[in-house]
């Protein structure tokens, strides 16, 4: 992985003055990179926005699973950038383009913390796309086996990435669900989806009828 490129990307920015990255281990003992950049506006730019911007020139395992903002990049006498005064990335929820929202049901806050835990953040909204929050495929294959685990469920690795919200993971996980429940079991589980959107409830429902009468 060439950091060299990543750094060369990421300085054309707009918003961005200066950069530097590095790689650090994870608490999954995988490789990740974090950004550091001093911005030439206020506020800086979000995560979201400088993740789509590599996007369009990078693949996707060279974006950096998290940006930092400073006010200044600490630098040594030869002037060079001082590696081992940057500050850790920390667990802080990034600051993104979507806002946060807290989970709205029982089957939402477990999938969140699912998600908080596996990428090592405090908290994660429902919007929040995995893929923003510094997720990859490696830690996606993490996740996909921790929810196969505590939901008693088979779901394909491809599920996370057709559905990258803890909103949607969990619409997902509900229809897995439903397929194996009895009618009356189902009923509970239909009533996780009363806070969710019209859209989702519909889909949800659109699945129960189409199953055959169950004897």
């Amino acid at each position: 992985m060439d950091i060299g490129e990543v750094e060369a990307v990421l300085a054309v920015h707009p918003q961005v003055k200066e950069v530097t990255v590095i790689a650090m281990k994870d608490q999954g003992d995988d490789t990740k990179l974090v950004a550091y950049f001093v911005a030439n506006t206020q506020p800086p730019p979000t995560t979201t926005s400088l993740g789509n911007f590599l996007k369009e020139k990078l693949p996707d395992y060279m974006i950096p699973a998290s940006f930092v903002a400073l006010d200044k990049l600490p630098l040594l006498s030869t002037g060079k950038v001082d590696r081992r005064a940057l500050p850790k990335p920390g667990n802080k929820r990034p600051d993104l383009n979507t806002p946060f929202v807290a989970p709205r049901t029982p089957i939402e806050d477990e999938v969140s913390k699912l998600w908080a835990n596996i990428l090592s953040l405090d908290h994660v909204g429902i919007h929040d796309n995995f893929f923003d929050l510094g997720g990859h495929s490696l830690v996606a294959t993490r996740l996909i086996s921790k929810v196969v685990e505590q939901f008693k469920l088979t779901i394909p690795l491809q599920s996370l990435f057709q559905s990258p919200t803890v909103a949607e993971m969990t619409t997902v996980i509900i229809e897995y669900q439903g397929k194996q429940l009895s009618e009356s079991e189902l009923q509970i589980v239909l009533a996780e989806v009363e806070s969710l959107t019209d859209e989702e409830a519909l889909r949800l429902l659109g699945e129960s009828i189409t199953k055959e009468p169950i004897n």
